[in-house]
C-alpha cells in the first residue's frame, strides 16, 4: 500500500488529522504523503478559499456558522454540474497525475471537499482501482457528502450510521470508530500533578484551559477578563490565542504582571497543557473536542460558530461530558460554579471513558479490505489516451474537432503543444463523449 492524504487547510483540524493518520502508517513502515487537495485546482484557489475561510471563523464565526446551515437547507448547490463540482473538476487531472506518478494506490479524504475529489476522478478515469475512504471529522453528516461515492467512510461515533445511511450511503460502507482522529502524542498521558509543575502551576492550584480552535475565534479578551475576576483564587487561566496574533498582543498587555493568567500564542505542548487541566473551555470544534475527550477532560462549551459544530456540541453535552453557555458573563459564572465543585468535574470526566486510537482502528479497516487497488498508469499524452479510449482513429478525431491532421499528429507525438486553455477545451469535450459512450 501507498496512501495519499487530501487534506484541506481551511483551519488546523483537517490537517491533524492527517498528522495522526500519516503517524499510524508511518510506525507500520506504510509510505504515505500528505496534500492540499485545493491546491489541485489552484495555489492561488487553496490561498484564497482558506485566507476567506480563516476570516469568516476568526472575525465572523456566527457568519461561518449561518452558511453552513445555509448549505444544509440547499444540497442542490453541490449536484453533479454545479458550479462547486464544476471548480473542483478543473484539478482532477492535475490529481490523477500525481496519484499516477507518485505510484499511489490509496486515497484517503479527511474533507468532504476531497471525497468530492477523488469521486469525480474515479468517474473521469473509471479504470483506475484505488482504495478510497472517507474520515469524518465532526460528529454530523456533513453536506455534499451524499455526492461522494468511496470505498470506506469512517464515523466517530456508531450513532451516526442511519444519517449516513439517510442520504444513500451502503451502510457495509460505514465503518464507526472510537472518535476523530488524533495524533499519538495525546494518549501518552502523564500524572497532572506533574504536568502542572511543568507548567510552574502549583499542585494544589485549579487549572482551566481557554481554547478557541488554532485561529483564536471569539471575545476572547472579554471572556478571560470576566474569568479572572469570578474564578476562585485558588485558579489559573490558561489562555491560547493560537496563530491570532492580535489577540495575543491584546491579552499579553491586558494581563501583564498577572500571575493568575497565562498568556500563550501558538504552541505545541497541547497534550501537557490538556494533561494539566481541570476544566476546558473551547468551541465545540472536532478536533478540540476529540483531544479533550482522549484526555479524559471536562469541557465548558461556547458554541462561538455554530454550524457543524452544534452536532459536536450536542453529542458531548448529551453524553455529560461537557456543559454549555451563552455569552461572556455566562460563560465566565459557569466556569467558577465548576471549578467549585470537583464532584461535578469528576462525574464530567467520568462520561469520558478510555479511548483507543482511532488513527490506528482506522487503517487497520484499511489494510483488512480486500479490495484489489493498485497504482493507476501514468498517462504520456491526454490526447492519444482519450481519443483510443473513446475508439476513434487519429483523423476521426481530427475531422471531428476541425483540427489539421499533422497538428494533432504533432500534439500526440509530443513535438508540439497547444495553448493549455485549448487543451483544456479538448479534452473536457473528449471526455463528455466517454461519459456518453457508456
Amino acid at each position: 500500500m501507498k496512501a495519499l492524504i487530501l487534506t484541506c487547510n481551511t483551519g488546523q483540524g483537517h490537517n491533524s488529522v492527517s498528522a495522526s493518520l500519516a503517524g499510524v502508517f508511518g510506525k507500520k513502515g506504510i509510505e504515505c504523503e500528505t496534500t492540499d487537495a485545493l491546491a489541485f485546482i489552484s495555489e492561488w484557489a487553496s490561498k484564497t478559499i482558506c485566507d476567506w475561510h480563516v476570516r469568516l471563523y476568526r472575525y465572523f464565526p456566527k457568519t461561518s456558522g449561518n452558511s453552513y446551515s445555509f448549505i444544509e437547507q440547499h444540497p442542490e448547490l453541490f449536484n453533479t454540474g454545479s458550479p462547486i463540482h464544476r471548480l473542483l473538476d478543473l484539478g482532477i487531472d492535475k490529481l490523477y497525475a500525481k496519484i499516477s506518478s507518485g505510484g499511489f494506490d490509496t486515497v484517503i479524504c479527511p474533507h468532504v471537499i476531497s471525497a468530492l475529489m477523488a469521486t469525480d476522478l474515479e468517474k473521469q478515469y473509471p479504470d483506475v482501482k484505488l482504495r478510497t475512504c472517507f474520515i469524518a471529522t465532526d460528529y454530523t453528516c456533513y453536506p455534499m457528502t451524499e455526492e461522494s461515492d468511496l470505498d470506506l467512510y469512517f464515523v466517530p461515533s456508531g450513532e451516526l450510521i442511519p444519517a449516513y445511511e439517510n442520504i444513500g450511503i451502503n451502510k457495509e460502507k460505514i465503518r464507526p470508530i472510537d472518535g476523530i482522529p488524533v495524533r499519538e502524542e495525546f494518549f501518552a498521558g502523564i500524572d497532572k500533578s506533574e504536568a502542572k509543575r511543568r507548567l510552574g502551576i502549583p499542585e494544589n492550584y485549579l487549572h482551566t484551559l481557554m481554547m478557541f480552535g488554532s485561529m483564536g475565534c471569539g471575545n476572547i479578551p472579554k471572556l478571560a477578563g470576566l474569568i479572572d475576576e469570578k474564578m476562585p483564587e485558588n485558579a489559573v487561566l490558561t489562555v491560547v490565542c493560537g496563530t491570532n496574533e492580535t489577540v495575543y498582543k491584546k491579552l499579553e498587555k491586558q494581563f501583564e504582571g498577572s500571575e493568575r493568567v497565562r498568556v500563550e500564542g501558538f504552541v505545541k505542548n497541547v497534550p501537557e497543557l490538556m494533561d494539566s487541566a481541570d476544566l476546558f473551555i473551547t468551541k465545540p470544534g472536532g478536533l478540540s473536542t476529540a483531544e479533550a475527550a482522549v484526555k479524559r477532560l471536562p469541557m465548558l462549551l461556547d458554541n462561538a460558530v455554530s454550524g457543524c459544530e452544534q452536532y459536536n456540541l450536542d453529542y458531548f453535552c448529551g453524553s455529560g461530558a461537557a456543559v454549555t453557555a451563552k455569552g461572556e458573563e455566562e460563560i465566565a459564572s459557569v466556569c467558577a460554579e465548576l471549578l467549585r465543585d470537583p464532584e461535578t468535574l469528576e462525574r464530567m470526566k467520568e462520561k469520558l471513558p478510555e479511548r483507543k486510537n482511532s488513527a490506528e482502528q482506522a487503517i487497520e479497516i484499511l489494510l483488512g479490505e480486500t479490495k484489489e487497488a493498485k497504482a493507476p498508469p501514468e498517462i504520456e499524452n491526454d490526447f492519444r489516451y482519450w481519443r483510443e479510449r473513446i475508439g476513434l482513429e487519429q483523423n476521426e478525431l481530427a475531422r471531428m474537432m476541425a483540427i489539421p491532421p499533422r497538428t494533432l499528429k504533432s500534439w500526440e507525438s509530443g513535438k508540439t503543444s497547444p495553448p493549455e486553455y485549448v487543451k483544456r477545451l479538448l479534452i473536457s469535450e473528449l471526455k463528455r463523449i466517454s461519459r456518453n459512450k457508456k
